[in-house]
């Protein structure tokens, strides 16, 4: 974020229909008492809680066997999709607080229709185990989490959910870190749209710093804004384990840590999901402090900063 944006909203996103089983509702909850919004105040920004979202399911949106709880994952999108473009237009930072990651169909769809609005292009950084591009048509589960990158793509026009003619992100500006499980159907899509990813091997044999130095150095040349979605399954397991769709050789605790600081050094974020939290998976809140950590390091705090933590 450049460093004239001292303004932070945080939305609570208390949604955990897209994900076929319950906690993730809480996430919200558990980040507010890992206290991201004094972490925020002590470094300095002026902070908003906008409180939880609660919409009722959208009646218009029929329910659909391929895309779970369709009514309900739909009106969150819609609301947050507003707030989100709402806190931008003020010249605040959104973080919405998952949540599954259903929600980012609504926080990117919103910063794409901002991003329109002043002229700039959005790329999209996707910190994930899970590429997240299906569809109802080749979703395994139906699980509505695992397409919103297909979605704010504009490639999972499946329901009136959003206007058609609302602005989209090119797949191309969408770079995906971390990725460790693709679904076969899904790995011809992402393909075919021609989405960046970076998996864990090409982590493993490149490093983190030499990825992220080349995302920046994309969306920077490009004078683009930079949208950065965090699901704790980024994370390995033993680093962040209240998640439920764990998939082990995850990102470890100084990887991320990297990549959050090199986002701060780079002055390009616009907006932030923090996702997939489920504290009834978690252990003591162990995952919710994690993601406060990381939050930290992405809005400045400097490793000799972060305070020193008893066991």
């Amino acid at each position: 974020m450049q460093e004239q944006q001292k303004a932070v909203t945080l939305v609570g996103v208390p949604i955990e229909e897209g994900s076929g089983r319950g906690g993730c509702a809480m996430g919200p909850a558990a980040l507010r008492i890992a206290g991201i919004g004094q972490m925020l105040q002590e470094l300095g920004y002026r902070v908003s809680d906008a409180g939880d979202l609660r919409p009722g399911p959208a009646a218009d949106l029929r329910t659909n066997p391929k895309a779970k709880n369709l009514p309900i994952v739909g009106a969150f999108t819609r609301l947050l999709e507003k707030t989100t473009f709402d806190a931008a237009c003020a010249d605040s930072l959104p973080v919405a607080l998952g949540g599954d990651h259903s929600l980012s169909m609504g926080s990117v769809s919103g910063m794409a229709r901002y991003a329109e609005q002043v002229g700039r292009p959005l790329f999209v950084l996707w910190l994930d185990a899970h590429a997240d591009f299906n569809t109802p048509e080749t979703s395994p589960s139906g699980n509505m989490h695992g397409m919103p990158v297909a979605f704010f793509c504009g490639q999972a026009e499946f329901a009136p959910i959003l206007p058609a003619d609302r602005p989209f992100v090119d797949p191309k500006q969408v770079y995906q870190v971390g990725i460790r499980s693709v679904d076969e159907e899904e790995r011809v899509a992402i393909a075919t749209n021609k989405v960046n990813v970076f998996d864990m091997r090409a982590v493993d044999e490149d490093g983190v710093g030499a990825i992220m130095r080349r995302i920046l150095a994309e969306v920077g040349r490009n004078n683009g804004l930079l949208h950065v979605s965090l699901d704790v399954d980024f994370l390995d397991p033993d680093v962040a384990p209240g998640v439920g769709t764990t998939v082990p050789g995850g990102a470890t605790f100084r990887e991320a840590h990297l990549i959050m600081e090199m986002l701060h050094d780079s002055g390009l974020v616009s907006s932030l999901d923090l996702v997939e939290l489920n504290p009834f998976l978690d252990d003591r809140g162990k995952s919710a402090r994690v993601l406060v950590d990381l939050a930290a390091s992405l809005f400045g705090r400097r490793v000799l900063d972060r305070p020193t933590r008893s066991a």
